[in-house]
């Protein structure tokens, strides 16, 4: 069984609710429906009933099991009113303000996660990363105040490394430009939280750097070195090491050699960028030379999950994005979400 099937049985299992605001994109009807008709998530589509059936009429897509909410008419809505007042609250908007952001469907899906009507967020076909990342933060926020969010793919490999991992998880390859070594430190504990969540399995981690541990000095590799000693000092019950080049977190050949001794060099299953130029060439490398299926930009720091998909998603990439949101979650905050 393939870890996107190991996703697909454990999905089933959890059976979470997944909210899409994008129900005027015919790829994301098409989703909906087939993620119901699998068992897969229960979908939840917003948008006025009869323009949401037209769409999936157009689309060839049957709604069995899919839930649709119109904002505008919902019972939901006054909780929903209720969460995002307290999201916001202290930043000087009153109710009219709070039911116009309301009106935006993107605020309306995660002030419904938030209400604990669904257990996470996912949108992106029809929006910016900007736009769906904003109303996330804005009403989600992150899980600690002043927290971090960052981002990870999810790399799955055509043949498996020489350490035998299927999948190999990069971060961060979407969102951080240039982390200093306490956020590199934060990207590395929480893609050890999302690898266990989704992968499962001992997580071994690199801290990547165009050096392997003393053998160049640089401002560069100095920073990948204080993240690991930032790391170090909070005692993670896990392995990792670094700086690595990424042969030596990977091949155990070359390990032998440059990292004799390492806990992870040679069998490396999660693999941290030192800044978003390195982590974005990386993956996209990856996904078009090796022909490795590319899962994300996966979200990771907020305090309930909510995803971003790219505009030139495919339906494949809709559901796939859907069951990893809903394996991110470890259950509703605020409510019990039907």
């Amino acid at each position: 069984m393939s870890i996107v099937e190991r996703l697909f049985s454990r999905a089933r299992a959890e059976r979470r609710t997944v909210v899409l605001p994008e129900a005027h994109d015919p790829r994301i009807v098409r989703a909906a429906a087939r993620v119901a008709r699998e068992a897969l998530v229960h979908p939840v589509l917003l948008g006025e009933h009869a323009a949401v059936e037209a769409t999936a009429r157009a689309a060839g897509a049957d709604l069995v099991g899919v839930e649709i909410e119109d904002p505008a008419t919902s019972p939901r809505r006054s909780a929903c009113r209720e969460a995002a007042a307290t999201a916001l609250a202290g930043k000087g908007l009153g109710e009219r303000d709070i039911d116009a952001l309301l009106a935006d469907p993107l605020y309306y899906a995660v002030a419904l996660v938030r209400a604990g009507f669904a257990h996470g967020s996912l949108a992106g076909a029809a929006h910016s990363t900007a736009d769906t990342l904003r109303a996330a933060l804005r009403i989600l926020g992150p899980e600690s105040p002043g927290g971090l969010v960052s981002s990870f793919f999810l790399m799955v490999l055509r043949e498996p490394t020489p350490s035998g991992s299927e999948a190999l998880l990069f971060a961060d390859c979407g969102l951080v430009p240039y982390p200093d070594e306490r956020q590199l430190a934060d990207i590395a504990r929480r893609s050890v939280a999302s690898h266990r969540a989704l992968v499962g399995g001992e997580p071994r981690l690199a801290f990547l750097s165009f050096s392997t541990q003393a053998s160049a000095s640089h401002a560069a590799v100095d920073l990948v070195r204080r993240a690991c000693d930032a790391l170090r000092a909070s005692a993670p019950d896990f392995v990792f090491d670094g700086p690595l080049q990424v042969d030596a977190a990977l091949v155990p050949e070359v390990a032998r050699g440059k990292a004799p001794g390492s806990p992870v060099a040679g069998r490396a299953n999660i693999l941290i960028f030192p800044n978003l130029d390195a982590g974005n060439i990386g993956y996209k490398l990856v996904e078009r030379l090796a022909a490795a299926r590319a899962i994300g930009p996966i979200l990771q720091g907020l305090s309930r999950p909510a995803n971003d998909l790219s505009r030139g998603c495919s339906e494949e990439d809709i559901v796939v994005a859907a069951v990893v949101t809903a394996l991110q979650s470890g259950g509703a905050q605020e409510g019990e979400p039907r």
